[in-house]
């Protein structure tokens, strides 16, 4: 017999505590709180886009590529441990930023934030619902991810807000001490693992042809690469959005207030959107939805490109955060359905890998281009050609390897 939501957030709350926590304070290493920054950045270190970009795109690179032997670590270690360990980590970093006077040192600092923040904190909260939830797992990953959402809600407004009166250094340091409050939080909440790591074996759920799939032949399968540009693309250009934050604003003739103003509307459609996804996953599966859930954010590109107003770049705002919410559940389900969950940790991490390198490209073109005088609505129309052709690899993808996916019990 099923639970009701209520039930399943009682007998689970210490548990999805802990996703929710570690996907909240994951937004120091995001790009959505990074790029509040930029223009302060850009002033301190005398940078334009073009090399703002390419520093925030090499020290991002660089953690994809680190993602793809520390994502493993989740298959081996609980994830009380290591999330104690990334949340020190991820504080540091912060430190880092605050206190860091050379322009030749960021692309070190980025890749710190980048790796123990978007990288590791929010991968291990991700790995730890794929497992220990089965039949539940859409609920789970949607109510673990609020806190990615509560982040882009508040986080933003707030400190652009709190820049107007403090330093942009000190406001890292802010960061860094919210970080480390969270270390003992995380230790309370996960005192018992919901499935420990000696036990994890007794509790697995095999993806197609009934197997438990290892990260080289996942790679070696046709799917993942049909989601490749899926992956990619939205990492890349959602991520640039957010970059390009305050440098669209001005494009545009409005204030960068004003448009971050805008960001509790998206915040508030992605929420309804992950809680819809969620529960229509566990419903449905994801074989029969993730073929669509980038088709949005063509309209989202479309909505940017061509916004005359506050009110069109909203309605994009809300396209975009249909896709983002249904990404926080979509995805992260696919891997443990199709290639079970016993190597989750590890295929996860070759997914992460792509998304984080998808970060680092993303600011980067975008940045180049706009040195090299292409604007963003031209750049932006192109991006919502390229989801369409992404979402089209998805359908083929799925269409071929969806019949060998298990009977459900």
């Amino acid at each position: 017999m099923s639970q009701s939501l209520g039930q399943f957030l009682r007998t689970n709350q210490r548990w999805l505590g802990a996703g929710a926590l570690l996907t909240l304070l994951s937004s120091f290493g995001q790009t959505f709180f990074i790029s509040i920054f930029a223009a302060e950045i850009q002033a301190d270190f005398a940078l334009t886009h073009g090399t703002w970009g390419a520093i925030y795109g090499l020290g991002t690179a660089a953690s994809a590529v680190v993602m793809i032997w520390a994502g493993g670590l989740t298959d081996h270690f609980r994830a009380r441990a290591i999330g104690m360990l990334i949340l020190t980590l991820l504080a540091a970093s912060c430190i880092a930023m605050a206190v860091n006077p050379y322009a030749a040192v960021l692309p070190f600092v980025i890749f710190a934030l980048r790796l123990t923040g978007q990288g590791m904190t929010s991968h291990i909260a991700i790995v730890a619902m794929a497992r220990w939830f089965v039949a539940t797992r859409g609920k789970a990953l949607a109510i673990a991810t609020l806190g990615f959402s509560l982040g882009e809600a508040i986080l933003p407004l707030l400190f652009v807000a709190l820049m107007t009166v403090f330093d942009w250094r000190l406001l890292w340091l802010v960061a860094a001490t919210v970080a480390l409050i969270g270390v003992p939080i995380l230790a309370h909440l996960l005192k018992a693992e919901r499935t420990p790591q000696s036990m994890a074996g007794e509790n697995q759920s095999a993806g197609m042809k009934n197997q438990h799939w290892t990260r080289n032949q996942s790679l070696a399968h046709p799917l993942f690469w049909f989601m490749v540009p899926a992956l990619l693309g939205l990492s890349a250009f959602g991520t640039a959005f957010f970059f390009q934050q305050a440098h669209y604003a001005e494009l545009k003739g409005w204030t960068h207030l004003s448009l971050v103003a805008l960001f509790p509307v998206y915040t508030g459609v992605g929420i309804a959107a992950m809680i819809v996804s969620g529960f229509a996953l566990d419903r449905f599966g994801t074989a029969r939805l993730i073929p669509f859930y980038q088709l949005p954010l063509v309209l989202a590109f479309l909505c940017f490109a061509f916004a005359d107003g506050l009110w069109m770049a909203a309605l994009g705002l809300v396209f975009f955060a249909i896709t983002s919410g249904a990404n926080s559940t979509l995805p992260n389900a696919f891997w443990a359905e199709f290639y079970g969950t016993r190597f989750i940790g590890s295929i996860k991490a070759m997914a992460a890998a792509v998304m984080v390198l998808g970060s680092a490209i993303g600011p980067l073109v975008t940045g180049i281009l706009i040195d090299t005088g292409v604007s963003l609505e031209t750049q932006y129309i192109w991006v919502a050609v390229y989801y369409a052709v992404a979402s089209l690899g998805i359908w083929i993808g799925i269409r071929r390897a969806r019949e060998d996916l298990p009977v459900p019990a």
